[in-house]
């Protein structure tokens, strides 16, 4: 039995690659191995209640290139607590915008979508409007299953709420931000530090609105689960006034991860 449920998760890890990779996500053409996204998506299966059924939690990341460097600053880190499924070996993974054909592609479906909403909105503001939306559609045609994960529920990390996030108002600021850090801050790095970091801090304080408007959000929540290694590193060497500065603002947007912006004090 252990062999046979050791070959059902290699079976499944090749069929998940296969339909993340092989599927065309999007009408843009991505040069393969230059402009493909790096996504990982960790699945740690926690109970098999039934046979070919699973209950998992899923660790979803991504991360773009910084223009001129081989550096990937991270873009998504969300943690999935309800990623279950049903899966027999063998069987083709089979997956419609319109139609609800299976949980594990709808899930899978709404990550290759927010993974491409948040990579678009680096370098184009609100570019990622078409994934947005196709993030939205997949969560409204999952919820007839009565699946976990895609309902308006008092939990308010999952999959619903990270869409309903990116497609509210009040979160404009979070997406143009994106843009600003990474098109106008880390993609200048090299070339314009000074500049580049000014920009980093303007695009971390306009998420003081977001922040007071939708406190403790699940984006905001993921996002800087993403950034808080790497906010660290971009102005570890700034001067004492900077430092401070910068952490003053994500200690008070990002409280759970307050500790490790300590290093911002020295």
């Amino acid at each position: 039995a252990q062999v046979s449920e050791k070959a059902i998760f290699v079976n499944l890890e090749k069929a998940i690659r296969q339909f993340m990779i092989d599927r065309e996500w999007t009408n843009d053409q991505f040069k393969k191995g230059i402009e493909q996204i790096n996504c990982k998506i960790f699945i740690t299966v926690t109970e098999a209640p039934a046979q070919n059924s699973f209950k998992a939690t899923a660790q979803v990341l991504s991360s773009r290139t910084i223009y001129g460097t081989n550096y990937e600053s991270p873009l998504l880190n969300f943690n999935d607590r309800s990623f279950n499924f049903d899966y027999v070996a063998d069987q083709p993974l089979i997956f419609n915008d319109n139609n609800f054909t299976s949980n594990l592609t709808s899930v899978l479906a709404f990550y290759a979508y927010a993974v491409l909403a948040l990579d678009y909105d680096s370098f184009s503001k609100m570019g990622g409007n078409p994934y947005i939306e196709k993030m939205f559609n997949v969560t409204n045609v999952a919820q007839a299953s009565g699946d976990e994960g895609w309902a308006r529920s008092q939990n308010q990390v999952n999959r619903y709420w990270l869409a309903e996030n990116l497609q509210h108002q009040q979160m404009l600021p979070f997406r143009e931000g994106l843009y600003d850090y990474h098109r106008k801050g880390m993609d200048l790095l090299l070339i314009k530090p000074e500049e580049a970091r000014n920009n980093i801090i303007k695009s971390l304080e306009a998420l003081k609105e977001v922040n007071r408007l939708k406190p403790s959000s699940t984006l905001l929540n993921v996002y800087f689960d993403a950034k808080n290694r790497e906010i660290v590193d971009i102005f570890r060497e700034s001067s004492p006034e900077i430092k401070q500065k910068v952490r003053l603002i994500v200690v008070n947007l990002d409280p759970a991860n307050a500790n490790k912006y300590d290093v911002l004090s020295n």
